[in-house]
């Protein structure tokens, strides 16, 4: 598994816990479009800034489905 992939799903299972925010912008907006949980977004970012932003990270979002398992509930 790509570090990428493991650190969207530490940041997920962190925001999802705790609802802490120490992870970086693109981390936390990476976890927010995994979970389905746009009120995780950094304040002042829209969904489409927010998506926008993720550059090259759109991708692990993208085939995030086959890794979902690993985020607690």
């Amino acid at each position: 598994m790509k570090w990428e992939i493991e650190k969207i799903i530490d940041v997920a299972n962190e925001l999802q816990n705790r609802g802490s925010r120490g992870a970086s912008t693109g981390e936390q907006i990476a976890a927010a479009f995994v979970l389905d949980r746009m009120e995780f977004l950094p304040a002042g970012y829209t969904v489409i800034e927010a998506w926008e932003r993720l550059d090259s990270w759109q991708r692990y979002i993208k085939i995030f489905q086959h890794y979902f398992h690993l985020i607690q509930s």
